[in-house]
Parts: structure tokens; sequence; C-alpha cells
């Protein structure tokens, strides 16, 4: 066996779904080359498609950072460079592969997935280290010997080994997403290994957005930012891991947030090393690697952010804001726009809004798309990946949309609130029946109302157009569709409550000594008061809590 074998650059690893949706494995050089053909990345996991994104993305950086389309050295050094360098790939509509195919060539000893000094995102000779098998490599299993999958991708002895081209995939997954189960390997009896852990993967720990384009091309040109938050600040000079000769093999390193795209991209958050047999990969070994606080680290871009500070006079303390798995994109849609006190807006979002802005592109909408891990027991183990995307007028973005878009938030509070409504209906039937679960019915009302609200928000959400449409019109629009949807399931909540909520029951509030008689015809009477108009939901909002806390 070959110590030097796999270029990422010629060998087919990258999963890409053709504008037909069919799905094939490309090469990076070829991906490149035809990325206008590609209709999207197309892995295993929409989290791995993201690993694999912001390597191409590092690449990229590297490249049109220093040299121009047709190969000149011509650093950007300018606001200005940066934009008309962007809008010059943008109205080619595919790379330039000859500056493309010179660097990569150049550094091609860097891209071997093994080879015996530079094995790619990996460090060699690795010892010392967690040990795993490849059913703890492939992410759709994610298994290690202590937890195993209930119902597994894959069997037997399929799920203990990969091929090449799935374990390059995933490599970059690991290193991205990693869980927190890899314990220290340094001599616990010294003092120095008395160091911080890591936690999961940098992209383990983000709220992960991005832009989606009419095709690979476009997407990959629109998540290439080259401002900082769309504004003047250019960047640190790139540094991507395969321009270093120090290859970092030392254990749980903490380090600067990098000032620059490609190094930032490219991060080495895990020590990993590959282990291979009979041209399968059957495991590999792992330690903790580079690890920075994650306190306004902005030269993220590919994030969502959230207020962390303690007291609302105190400065604001931003730190990435992870994604909720049971939350739909559109209801933290304060979050994307970063409208709001205290809000800080994604970088990329405001890197697409200042191209709409500078008419740099003219996509009349625009897609963002999340991609997250959710983790179980303090980031151990991973519990669920999941993914959601949002559609909506990209004018949204510029200074024409900030007052619709303050609206749209308004709605989504109103929507909130509605479905608020639904839940104390669902509880306060159940205590007509004389059903102790309560809460939980309240929940699970609030979810299933939720679920019907999605696809109609979007829509509306969607055909919002700030140039032609009256603000109140298209609110009042959404106001009729929720309240319609609303009362329907009320409605249907009524209907399977049973003869005994009609009946009632007296609940004591034992805080104020005072008993309430509910009953199904009075409850649902009092809710279609509340959703009847928005003035009679913002009073029913206050009377919420009355009897909230009645003996169950």
């Amino acid at each position: 066996m070959s110590e030097k074998e796999f270029c990422l650059l010629h060998e087919h690893w990258i999963l890409v779904m053709r504008k037909d949706g069919k799905t094939e494995e490309v090469s990076l050089l070829d991906l490149y080359r035809h990325a206008q053909d590609y209709q999207r990345l197309a892995g295993e996991l929409p989290t791995q498609d993201v690993a694999v994104l912001r390597l191409l993305l590092a690449i990229l950086h590297a490249i049109f950072a220093r040299y121009d389309l047709n190969g000149n050295s011509d650093s950007i050094s300018s606001p200005g460079d940066a934009l008309e360098r962007w809008k010059a790939l943008w109205d080619r509509g595919s790379f330039p592969m000859g500056i493309i195919e010179d660097y990569l060539t150049h550094f091609e000893d860097r891209f071997y997935l093994f080879h015996p000094k530079y094995p790619f995102y990996q460090v060699a000779g690795l010892d010392k280290a967690t040990e795993y098998t490849a059913a703890k490599l492939n992410g759709e299993l994610s298994e290690s010997n202590n937890k195993l999958r209930l119902f597994p991708q894959r069997a037997g002895n399929d799920k203990n080994v990969l091929t090449y081209s799935e374990a390059a995939r995933w490599l970059l997954y690991v290193n991205a997403f990693d869980d927190t189960s890899s314990k220290s390997k340094r001599d616990k009896f010294k003092n120095e290994d008395k160091i911080p852990s890591p936690g999961a993967g940098w992209l383990g720990k983000l709220g992960l957005i991005y832009a989606v384009g009419n095709n690979l091309f476009e997407t990959l040109l629109l998540n290439l930012v080259f401002l900082r938050d769309g504004e003047n600040k250019l960047p640190g000079q790139e540094s991507p891991v395969w321009e270093r000769n120090d290859v970092k093999a030392t254990e749980r390193t903490e380090i600067t947030i990098p000032d620059n795209p490609s190094e930032l991209l490219t991060l080495q958050s895990r020590r990993l090393l590959l282990k291979r047999e009979r041209d399968k990969v059957i495991g590999y070994l792992l330690l903790g690697g580079d690890f920075f606080q994650r306190e306004n680290a902005f030269s993220e871009q590919m994030t969502v952010w959230r207020n962390a500070a303690k007291k609302e006079t105190d400065p604001p303390e931003y730190l990435p804001r992870r994604h909720d798995p049971s939350r739909q994109l559109w209801r933290d849609f304060s979050v994307l726009v970063g409208q709001g006190e205290n809000k800080h807006r994604p970088g990329v979002i405001s890197w697409v809004a200042r191209l709409k802005t500078d008419h740099l592109v003219t996509y009349p909408y625009i897609c963002f798309q999340i991609a997250a891990v959710k983790y179980g027991d303090k980031d151990f183990f991973v519990d669920d990946i999941f993914s959601d995307s949002l559609t909506f007028n990209s004018d949204l973005l510029t200074k024409l949309g900030e007052y619709w878009t303050s609206r749209i938030i308004d709605e989504v509070q109103t929507t909130d609130k509605l479905v608020d409504q639904v839940g104390w209906l669902a509880q306060n039937l159940a205590r007509a029946t004389g059903n102790t679960d309560g809460y939980n019915q309240r929940n699970i009302a609030k979810e299933q109302t939720y679920f019907r609200l999605d696809m109609p928000f979007r829509h509306w959400l969607e055909g919002i157009d700030p140039n032609r449409d009256s603000m109140d019109k298209a609110c009042n629009r959404w106001w009729e569709e929720e309240k319609r949807i609303v009362r329907s399931i009320g409605r249907e909540l009524v209907n399977q409550c049973g003869p005994q909520a009609f009946v009632g029951r007296s609940v004591k509030d034992e805080r104020k000594n005072q008993e309430y008689l509910y009953t199904a015809p009075e409850v649902y009477n009092r809710f279609l008061y509340r959703t009847s108009s928005r003035e009679a939901l913002r009073k029913g909002e206050k009377e919420n809590g009355q009897r909230s806390k009645a003996s169950k």
C-alpha cells in the first residue's frame, strides 16, 4: 500500500447533485470546473455539506484575496478592490480554472488523504490518542463502543469500514462537529495536563447559516465574504492550514481567533489520523485540537448570535446562538435580520445585503439555510442533526426593507401570542375533563399549531414585495389567515375533549384559596374572544396567567 495515496484534487470524493437531480462524486478540481452545472452539494448529511462548503470557500479566499482572475498577483487592498473582484467573479458565471489549478497544483502534496508527512487535515504519527472505529467516524452512525445506534444506517461489518471517498468527507465533518467524548491523553500527574476542554468542534458551537444560490457556483460566491459583516473591513492575511509547514500535534491548544477567513474556515478543532486496512478506512485516532473563546468572535461570518450580557445595563456580549430543532427558522426572523436592540446580524446576511444594496446582485429573492447538530449531556454525544431554510424578498435586507422587517417581526410575535392561546385552550380543556396532564397537553397543542402555520407563514413571507405591497394590507392578510388556522385547531380540540369537559370541573387555586370552574363552552368562548382581534389578543395575553397556577 502506497504511503502517498488518494489526492483530493483528482480523486472523486465530493458528493454533488446535478441539475437533473442525480448525484455523483467529483474531485476538487472538477467541482470548481463545473460548479455552475451542479445544483448543490449532496453529501450524506446537511452538516457534512457545510463542512465541505467551508473547505471550498477557504480555497477561494486563499486564491482570490491575492490573485486576479487572470492569475496575476494582485492582493485585495481596499473595500473597492474586494467588491470589484467579487463582481468580476460573479459576472463571469464560472470559476477561472487557470489560477485555481496553478494554486492547488502548487500545494498538491498537502491534499493527499494518506501521506507520510502531510496527510490532509491530519497529524502524521499521531499516538497516545483516543482510538475509534469507522462507525464513530461515520456521522450517520456516530457510534462508539459504549453508545450504539438503535436503528443504524449500516449493520454488521459494513459499519466498521469506509471507502477513501467516504472517509474524506467524514474527516471534514468530525473535525467540525465532533462531540466532547474524547478524553485528554496528557499525563494526569503533570500540571500541564490541567487544560480546559476544547468542547465540541467549532461548527458544533455555532448557529450555522449560509446563503443558497441557483447553482453551486452562485452558492459559493454568495458565501465568499470579502468584507467582514458587509462593512468596509478587510480581513487579515490568508493562512489556510495547507500553507503551513508546521503541523500542530499538541493536544488542546487555545489560540486567538483567526482574523482571516481561510484560517478560520480550516480550523483544526481536532488532531486526527485515519487508520486503513486493505483499501478501506477502519478507524481513526483523535485528540482535542485548536480552540478559542466564543465571545464576540465576529471573524466568524456563518452564525447567528445572541446577546449573553448578564444585565441590561452591561455592554453587549455576543455568543454564537445554537439552533433549536423544535423551532422553525422563521420564528427567529429577528435574529436573522439583526433588527432590534442589542442584536448582531450574521455576517453572511450582512454581506448579501451589501451586495444587494450596491446592485452587485439582482436576486429578487434570497434563500438562507441552516444546518446544525443537537448534542446531548454537555455535548458528550450527537443527539440529532437537522436543517431548515427560509426564502424571502432580498429587498427586505436593504434600507427599503427596514420598516418591513420591523413589521414582520411584530407579526411573528403576534403569531406566537395566537399559538399561546391555543396552548391555554388545550390546558384548560384538560382541566375541564379532569386530566392532570394539562401542561403537557398545552405544549403538544402549541407544537401542532406551529406545524400547521409553518407553510402558510413561509408562503406569506415569500410573497411580500416591499416595492409594490401595502404593509397594512399584507399584514392583515396574514392575520386573517393565521386566525382562521388557529380557530380551526381550537374547534378540533373542543370536538376531541369528550362530554366530561362540557360538564366541567372545579379547580382550586391554593395560592389564592379560590375555586375556578372550567367547562368546554366557557374556555372555548374565552379562546374565541381572545383570538377575535389584535386588541383582544393583547388583552388576553395579560390575563393568561391569572388561572395558570390553579391546582391540577
